[in-house]
C-alpha cells in the first residue's frame, strides 16, 4: 500500500493543474473533463472500478489512499464529474446490466461525458418517494412528463440518472423506475437557478413527452426505489471520502490562519484566544473521528458491495462538521469575511455560504437522523 501511495503522490505532484478551476459556465465542464481525461490516460482514474471498463480493479482502501493523496496535493475538486464518478458509475457497477456497464462506464472514466441527477422535485422536499414525474410505456420506450429541481450542472450534462413514477397506483415507495436519460433528447428544457454564491450550479429540468428507450432502465420497471437507495448509499458514504480528507486539510489551513490573523486592534491573533484554540482542537479531533468512521464504511463496502444505512452517519456528521468549520472561520477572519471580492479571505466566506448545502444535499440532516434512528438503531418508525 505504501508503494501505491508514493506512486500516487509522485504523479499528483507532477500533474496537478497549475491554473485555477473556473467558477462558471462551459469553461468549468471543459476544465473538469480535461483533468479527468489526464487521470485516465495516465492510469489514475477508476482505482476500484473493474478493469474491463477502464478502471484498475484495485481495492477500496487503495481508492481511499488515492483520495487522501489527491487532497494532500490540493488537486481540483471533481466538480461536474462528481455524479458520473460517485453516483451513476457505482450504481451501474452494482445494479446495471452488462450492456449498460459497457456503454456508460468507460466514457465516465475517460472524461467524455458529464452526468447529472434527476431525483428532487418541487413539492417533494426531502420526501423523495413522493415524486410525481410520470413515465408511461409506449412500445419500447418510456414517455416522460414532469419536472425536477436542484439538478446540479444539468445545463452542462450529457446524461442523467432519472427517477420516474411508472405506476401511480402503487404505494409511494413502489412503482418507481431508475432510468438513464440522454439530456439532448427532444422535450427537455433546462433552466439554471442562481444560488446564494451567485453561481448557476443548480437547475430546473422540465420534461415534455421525452422518449427514453426501455433499454436504459437500470434494474426493473417499478423497482427503481431499491436502485435509488443504492445510489444514495454511495452518495452518503464512499462519495464523500475525498471531501472528508479535504475538510481535514481545511481545518489545518484554518489553524494557520488563526495564528497569522491579527485582531481589529492588532494586539493579538485569534490563536491567542483560548476558546478559539479549544474549538480548533475539537474540530481537528472530530475530523479525525469522521475519517475513522469513513474507514469503517469503506470496510463495509469492501465486504458487502454497498455502504448500507450506516452511511447516513457519515453524511450527517460531515454536513454538521462542515458548518462548524466555516462558522468558526467567519469569527477568525472577521470583517474581511464580508468582502466577496478577490482576496484570500474570500474562500472562507464562500465556504460558509456553501456549508448550508452540506446539511441539505443527499437528504437533509433530519432525513439522515430518521434513517439512522429507524434503520441503524432499530427505533420505531416516525410515520
Amino acid at each position: 500500500m505504501e508503494e501505491f501511495r508514493q506512486a500516487a503522490r509522485a504523479w499528483l505532484r507532477a500533474n496537478v493543474p497549475s491554473e485555477p478551476r473556473p467558477e462558471f459556465g462551459p469553461a468549468v465542464r471543459e476544465y473538469d473533463l480535461a483533468w479527468q481525461r489526464k487521470q485516465y490516460e495516465d492510469g489514475w482514474a477508476g482505482i476500484a472500478w473493474p478493469r474491463e471498463y477502464g478502471g484498475r480493479d484495485l481495492s477500496l482502501m487503495e481508492q481511499l489512499v488515492w483520495y487522501e493523496e489527491y487532497a494532500r496535493a490540493e488537486a481540483p475538486h471533481v466538480g461536474t464529474a462528481f455524479v458520473g464518478l460517485a453516483h451513476a458509475g457505482p450504481t451501474l457497477i452494482a445494479r446495471g446490466s452488462d450492456a449498460q456497464k459497457a456503454e456508460y462506464l468507460p466514457p465516465i472514466l475517460r472524461g467524455d461525458v458529464v452526468w447529472c441527477q434527476g431525483f428532487s422535485e418541487p413539492g417533494s422536499g426531502s420526501d423523495l418517494a413522493s415524486l410525481r414525474t410520470r413515465a408511461e410505456i409506449d412500445g419500447d420506450h418510456l414517455v416522460v412528463n414532469g419536472q425536477k429541481i436542484w439538478t446540479s450542472y444539468a445545463q452542462l450534462a450529457d446524461r442523467q440518472e432519472l427517477l420516474v413514477r411508472t405506476d401511480p397506483t402503487a404505494p409511494k415507495h413502489r412503482g418507481i423506475t431508475w432510468v438513464v436519460c440522454d439530456m439532448s433528447s427532444p422535450g427537455i428544457e433546462v433552466r439554471p437557478i442562481r444560488n446564494i454564491r451567485g453561481e448557476e450550479e443548480y437547475c430546473e429540468v422540465f420534461y415534455t413527452d421525452v422518449r427514453i428507450p426501455l433499454a436504459n432502465v437500470v434494474g426493473e420497471i417499478d423497482d427503481g426505489w431499491s436502485v435509488a437507495m443504492s445510489t444514495l448509499s454511495f452518495e452518503r458514504g464512499t462519495a464523500f471520502m475525498s471531501d472528508i480528507v479535504e475538510l481535514g486539510r481545511t481545518v489545518e489551513e484554518l489553524i494557520q490562519v488563526a495564528k497569522e490573523k491579527r485582531s481589529w486592534n492588532a494586539a493579538a491573533s485569534a490563536w491567542d484566544d483560548d476558546r478559539i484554540r479549544c474549538e480548533l482542537a475539537a474540530l481537528r479531533a472530530d475530523v479525525a473521528a469522521l475519517r475513522a468512521l469513513n474507514y469503517a464504511t469503506v470496510s463495509r463496502v469492501a465486504r458487502t458491495g454497498s455502504p448500507g444505512p450506516e452511511s447516513s452517519i457519515v453524511r450527517l456528521s460531515f454536513g454538521l462538521l462542515t458548518q462548524r468549520v466555516f462558522g468558526l472561520a467567519q469569527e477568525i477572519v472577521g470583517d474581511a469575511a464580508l468582502d466577496g471580492g478577490a482576496q484570500p479571505d474570500r474562500r472562507w466566506s464562500l465556504g460558509y455560504l456553501n456549508s448550508f448545502r452540506a446539511v441539505i444535499a443527499a437528504g437533509t440532516k433530519d432525513i439522515q437522523r430518521t434513517i439512522i434512528g429507524e434503520r441503524v438503531l432499530g427505533l420505531p418508525k416516525d410515520r
